[in-house]
């Protein structure tokens, strides 16, 4: 019997991750899987509690890619955020199943929420998207890095290190820890990063009928979802390099001819948050990528090549207070 190699990172995280995926195939499919630990540096050095040089993510997906091509596993899983917007020679991203949740949330001591949260409390996150809209809500608190694994970032919160630390829903949901998160931030507080909350699922382009196969696990409406807001972070990145949020969901919409909808929001911050470019725009599922492309665009000519500094006052008049 054919088995499939899948390959996946050592965390418990990746490794739930891929195992939903090995499932997927398992049942939907009817073939065989294996689980292929890929060691990356990445995990090396998160291990050993030292600095990455360059973007952790991009290891891990290097890595992954890397074992794909030379032969070692025959699929792999990422969370497709964490994926470059920038297509792989030889790699094809064969399906996209069925998002999660895509919202942020807070883990705070004592069951508080952000709102609750006292002036110069200690809030812990790694990403410069959160930290622009974390500025951007005016609440005074304390921003501090943070980096490593769920265990690591919310174990600062219970050892009283931070006040609360800010995680992605889709990864505690994964690995049943949902109970631990104390409020879960609306997309007007807070929009998510391009692609969060659902999973890529890639193999070699030249796979022929196993990328034909992996392809019926493809979700129409996530798949269209996650096309405009990387669209829309494709656009941005050629003319800006502001921390960007952004979310699409594919609604019912009005016209007859039409039954589908795709709505897609978007934000540009400076990085203290004081300036923001917000938009949102609709169009047809179907022409996902256009839609998104349309929106960054908009958004340039709105002034989002403009949030660079966060030192730099509004030089444009289209530059929206946050």
């Amino acid at each position: 019997m054919t088995v499939i190699r899948i390959g996946t990172r050592a965390s418990l995280l990746a490794t739930t991750q891929t195992r939903w995926v090995a499932d997927l195939i398992e049942q939907h499919l009817g073939l065989a899987t294996e689980l292929v630990q890929i060691a990356t540096d990445g995990d090396a050095s998160q291990a050993a509690g030292t600095p990455l040089v360059g973007s952790a993510t991009g290891v891990f997906v290097s890595a992954l890619r890397e074992a794909l091509l030379d032969g070692r596993c025959d699929v792999a899983v990422h969370s497709l955020k964490d994926l470059p917007t920038a297509p792989a020679d030889g790699i094809a991203l064969a399906a996209v199943p069925t998002r999660e949740d895509p919202r942020d949330v807070v883990v705070a001591r004592d069951g508080l929420t952000l709102g609750e949260l006292p002036v110069g409390s200690r809030v812990g996150t790694g990403s410069p998207r959160r930290v622009a809209q974390l500025h951007a809500l005016g609440l005074g608190l304390e921003i501090v890095g943070l980096r490593g694994n769920i265990d690591t970032r919310i174990g600062r919160v219970t050892s009283g290190e931070l006040d609360a630390v800010l995680l992605a829903r889709a990864g505690l949901a994964r690995i049943g820890r949902l109970e631990e998160i104390t409020e879960t931030l609306d997309p007007l507080q807070m929009l998510p990063a391009p692609g969060q909350g659902a999973l890529a699922i890639e193999c070699r382009a030249d796979a022929g009928s196993l990328l034909t196969a992996l392809a019926t696990l493809d979700d129409a409406a996530t798949r269209a979802a996650v096309t405009a807001e990387r669209a829309v972070l494709a656009t941005l990145e050629g003319g800006c390099s502001a921390p960007i949020g952004a979310l699409a969901d594919v609604v019912e919409g009005d016209d007859p001819d039409h039954l589908e909808e795709l709505w897609v929001r978007a934000v540009a911050l400076s990085p203290d948050g004081a300036l923001s470019v917000r938009m949102s725009v609709t169009g047809d599922p179907a022409d996902a990528a256009d839609v998104g492309r349309r929106l960054g665009s908009d958004m340039l000519a709105d002034g989002a090549s403009e949030l660079t500094s966060n030192t730099n006052p509004a030089t444009h008049m289209k530059v929206h207070q946050a």
